[in-house]
């Protein structure tokens, strides 16, 4: 069970904490008691997707030698505990969102709806796929400002949105590269091409850049040091190495990427200590 909840993809709502702080509000008590509520929240969403994921696609897991031994596809979960658990998360997440406030629940709902169209639809159609999983990170990250009553700027929704299709693209760019003209295990993929996908994560790491340098260089105006502008340097190396990766098609499972890499490690430890120290310390 615990396996087929991934707990290793709950980094992925840490994204919570983001809203909350980009706007320096993480020093006060009752907001770090909502940023932690809303993960477990999304924690528990997230699992309850993913385990309707291996509910629906457990007879193609059984022909996949990579996917073959998940629980549900091999059997040592049963359908029906999974389908059990998978409700019964769901209906967790949105009591605490619907505890922490109500606003939250609606987000939480908008991921639920978004995430189950994704595995039962919208993986089949190009374009959408990547729309969709995109959208889960977005609602992410809305989900801690709208837990905190944090207002989210219209640059912080731009660098969200462009960075998440920026690594999903990866993705599907990883998997259709390594594809080698065998079966296609995403009816999607068949419809890209490594030109478009290229394309789309040169379009998307270019507005996420732009929105970003226009948020930081806005910000900088209102500090004492130019700590805002300073931070620039690691994001954009940053998604300059992580450009590299994916030319060399290691974009399979970016969670896993970014945390062995130490060049990304390194970049992404930098951006935090000068981010940290212009909202918290300076400002």
């Amino acid at each position: 069970m615990v396996r087929s909840c991934r707990p290793r993809q709950w980094v992925k709502n840490v994204l919570v904490v983001a809203a909350p702080g980009a706007a320096g509000a993480l020093g006060q008590p009752e907001i770090a008691g909502k940023i932690i509520l809303a993960f477990v929240c999304f924690c528990a969403l997230s699992s309850s997707t993913y385990l309707l994921n291996d509910i629906h696609d457990r007879r193609e897991d059984r022909e996949n030698p990579r996917r073959r031994n998940r629980p549900i596809a091999s059997g040592e979960l049963p359908v029906g505990v999974a389908v059990a658990t998978a409700i019964g998360l769901a209906l967790l997440g949105l009591a605490i969102a619907l505890a922490v406030r109500p606003w939250l629940a609606v987000v939480a709902a908008s991921y639920l709806a978004l995430t189950g169209s994704y595995t039962l639809w919208l993986r089949n159609v190009a374009v959408a796929d990547i729309a969709a999983i995109a959208g889960g990170f977005v609602l992410r990250a809305l989900a801690g400002g709208v837990a905190t009553s944090v207002p989210v700027s219209r640059w912080f929704l731009l660098v969200t949105t462009f960075g998440a299709l920026f690594l999903v693209t990866g993705k599907r760019y990883a998997e259709l590269r390594h594809s080698d003209g065998r079966r296609l295990v995403r009816a999607a993929l068949r419809e890209y091409s490594e030109r478009y996908l290229l394309f789309v994560i040169a379009m998307s790491a270019s507005v996420a850049t732009t929105a970003y340098c226009l948020w930081a260089f806005q910000r900088s105006h209102h500090a004492k040091l130019s700590w805002y502008e300073l931070t620039v340097v690691p994001f954009v190396l940053w998604l300059m190495r992580y450009g590299l990766l994916i030319d060399q098609g290691e974009g399979h499972s970016p969670e896993d990427l970014i945390l062995r890499d130490r060049f990304l490690l390194s970049m992404g430890a930098g951006w935090l200590v000068i981010f940290v120290v212009g909202v918290y310390v300076v400002a």
